[in-house]
């Protein structure tokens, strides 16, 4: 093994530290405070500082690095958008590099461009529109990039102060399908325990999550837990090179030699989790490794979901997951031999129009297996961005339950609106459609997050008044309008005043203080800006929705919303908090109304797979593939190198089997056109440890071989997958 992983491909973590402290040069005490004392903006894990609630000792890791200069860069000139024509064609990228808005600016229906205006005319403007919009025809979105619980508490109150329940947030586009499962079977859509349960797990289940890449400081946590015995497996498509191997850079001997992460790899295909899953909850039942008390005592609904799964034969398992039946019972038996089991997932299980499905047949093994409630096994639903956990726990989303909605009323003195809400893809129908006269858009770029693009210029075009709240430019602004678009520079976590919280994946509620520092502009903080615009609007109820600080709203969620009790308090670095404490359902009873978690009766009769596209019967099936849109080195839709460090693959290649190659005859670097219903995709084949019979695509250039029509509809997550044909565009070998 050569020693710190030279001539292998692997990201090369202290090279690029150094380019990062070069990028932000112009910045770098200001970084470094950031760093020390903030919140990381990145993934979910959650931090203070440079500390965390799991291990001793630094956690830091690239993804928070590499997005450091969105909060050091300089703030762009206002100039270069006088006229859009000048910036036509600039990649997100080159977006991002004119650096930060300064000032609020406004293009009117016409103008080739935007001009700056003050903070009086823009939310005069704003307060206008919203006097004016019909409530029914108001939509509001929030991503997840860098906010906080106050900002999303702030914006749904809000959208609800106007009259309106069309408001959601980006786990919309991720967990959404987790969300609705978890709350069906066990009453909460989060994680049921805590990351110090990993490093006692004797199995760490990875399903389709490549945690190196988007969450690497897990890879630590695996580090010491293998140390302590336990055991890794991976069920998914792709054989993902940083869980077989990854070179944590915290720590000495795996930087130098790598730590071995993977112990077991379960190859499906893409989609297939779902029928691999039902086939573990068959081998479960048929090898007497279901935990008979836990069932009897804690669960309802075991015996239709035992029946549905013994009906399902396993010829139809095996041909849906891409699995043998030999495979699927070794996995029962690895749960079994290993009953300290945590279960890891992220969207290679939930961006799929059997999302919901596939998330309940999880929880049906968890639940057979007794893991939710216990210490050292959980189910984890890992969260890749630092806002998202929070948002719908903030009421980020467009629909409440009656309690829910009777507390917020009498909270706030106004009812809140009984009309049911539009999730995101629905706005952007209605919006395409016509139906969408005011739009709201905290950070986020539809452009690049959603299929049909075209549908989607349609709906950013159509509304009299479009709003953009962000920190940089973003090629969603940029589209041309039929109205006015207005863009509101936002402060950063980091700037704003009081400070905020992040809620973290293991429901850790964080306090990450103001960071002295350089201001850029007029930046305003979000949920100021939502407040002020609905106090102009209807001056004679401001008093309902404006809030004077940070931690004023923080006192109002601890009334509205029973399980932040306690975000009151926080108010320093290293104040947290963790909901629901370090084991969910301890008490051995669960969020359900019956108290009791909930077995799903899957209906498993219809393939996984039929549900993302009909294939066309006439097209050559030797060339029909199920392809998946992956992340390269990125945070959300934000390239961030044109070369995926872990894997070598470049933003345009495809990745195929060393079978599929062969049985083609074509070669590695071989240019191929994949065809999808939805649209074409254009590329070179890149020979990769993938399951045969699948392809994988970065997104979001692979956004073009996505249909619209193609969502989970119990829980509107559009569905991230395609079949596809290929057709090669450069001579097979041999021929």
């Amino acid at each position: 093994m050569p020693l710190f992983g030279l001539h292998k491909q692997k990201p090369r973590h202290f090279r690029d530290m150094f380019r990062i402290a070069w990028e932000n040069r112009d910045q770098l005490p200001y970084a470094w405070r950031i760093l020390r004392d903030g919140v990381c903006d990145g993934c979910a894990l959650g931090t203070s500082g440079l500390k965390d609630w799991t291990l001793t000792g630094t956690h830091l890791c690239m993804v928070r690095l590499e997005l450091m200069r969105l909060n050091t860069a300089p703030a762009l000139d206002p100039a270069a958008l006088r006229d859009l024509a000048t910036i036509a064609g600039t990649t997100s990228a080159g977006l991002r590099a004119l650096g930060r808005l300064p000032e609020p600016m406004l293009r009117r229906q016409g103008e080739p461009g935007f001009r700056v205006v003050s903070w009086d005319q823009a939310l005069d403007r704003l307060a206008e529109a919203l006097r004016d919009v019909d409530p029914a025809r108001a939509a509001f979105f929030l991503t997840s990039r860098g906010i906080t619980n106050e900002v999303y508490y702030a914006a749904q109150k809000a959208a609800r102060f106007l009259g309106t329940n069309h408001v959601d947030n980006a786990a919309r586009l991720c967990h959404a399908a987790s969300t609705i499962a978890m709350k069906a079977a066990l009453g909460h859509g989060a994680s049921t325990c805590s990351y110090t349960d990993w490093l006692g797990a004797d199995l760490i289940v990875f399903f389709g999550s490549n945690a190196a890449n988007n969450q690497p400081v897990t890879t630590k946590y695996l580090h010491y837990a293998k140390q302590r015995g336990a055991q890794v497996a991976v069920v998914n498509t792709y054989r993902e090179p940083g869980l077989d191997r990854y070179w944590v850079p915290s720590i000495a001997s795996s930087a130098v030699f790598g730590t071995a992460i993977a112990d077991h790899w379960f190859d499906v295909h893409t989609g297939g989790d779902l029928a691999f899953l039902v086939g573990v909850l068959r081998a479960l039942i048929e090898a007497g490794g279901v935990d008979e008390s836990f069932v009897r005592d804690r669960t309802t609904g075991f015996e239709e979901a035992r029946a549905r799964a013994l009906a399902t034969d396993w010829p139809t398992l095996e041909r849906e997951s891409g699995a043998t039946r030999d495979r699927i019972e070794a996995f029962a038996r690895l749960l079994m031999d290993r009953p300290n089991a945590v279960l890891v997932w992220s969207m290679g299980l939930t961006q799929h129009a059997h999302g919901v499905q596939t998330v309940s047949a999880l929880m049906n093994v968890g639940l057979a297996r007794g893991l939710p409630g216990r210490p050292n096994r959980g189910l984890v639903p890992i969260r890749g961005h630092s806002g998202v956990q929070g948002g719908a726990e903030m009421g980020c989303v467009p629909g409440v339950d009656g309690a829910t909605a009777a507390r917020w009323s009498s909270v706030w003195g106004f009812d809140v609106p009984t009309t049911r809400g539009w999730t995101t893809a629905e706005m952007i129908e209605q919006a395409a459609d016509g139906a969408v006269d005011l739009f709201w858009i905290v950070g986020g770029n539809f452009l690049e997050t959603l299929p049909d693009e075209a549908r989607t210029r349609r709906a950013l075009r159509r509304p009299r008044l479009r709003v953009h709240q962000d920190i940089v430019l973003s090629s969603g602004m940029l589209a041309d309008s039929d109205g006015d678009v207005l863009l509101l520079p936002a402060t950063t976590r980091y700037e704003s005043p009081g400070g905020g919280t992040e809620t973290s994946t293991e429901r850790r509620v964080i306090f990450s203080p103001e960071i002295p520092g350089r201001r850029i502009g007029s930046a305003r903080p979000e949920w100021q800006v939502f407040g002020e615009a609905m106090a102009r609007a209807f001056p004679d109820r401001a008093s309902q929705v404006r809030f004077a600080s940070a931690a004023d709203i923080r006192r109002e969620i601890a009334h509205a919303m029973p399980l932040y009790a306690g975000i009151e308090r926080l108010a320093a670095k290293g104040d947290q908090f963790q909901w629901g404490g370090p084991t969910l359902y301890a008490e051995g009873s669960f969020a359900t109304p019956d108290g009791r978690a909930h077995f799903a009766a899957l209906d498993t009769t219809r393939p996984a797979h039929a549900a993302v596209v009909e294939f066309d019967r006439a097209t050559d099936t030797s060339r029909t593939f199920r392809v998946s849109t992956r992340r390269g080195k990125q945070f959300n839709s934000m390239i961030q190198r044109e070369v995926d460090p872990l894997t070598g693959a470049r933003r345009d290649d495809i990745l195929i089997s060393v079978e599929d190659l062969a049985r083609l005859r074509l070669t590695d670097g071989a240019s191929v056109t994949l065809h999808a219903a939805a649209g074409t995709y254009r590329g070179q084949l890149k020979a990769a440890p993938i399951h045969p019979g699948n392809l994988e695509v970065h997104w979001p250039e692979g956004n073009v071989l996505l249909a619209a029509a193609a969502i989970d509809h119990a829980s509107m997550e559009p569905d991230y997958n395609a079949v596809v044909t290929l057709e090669a565009t450069s001579a097979p070998d041999g021929v």
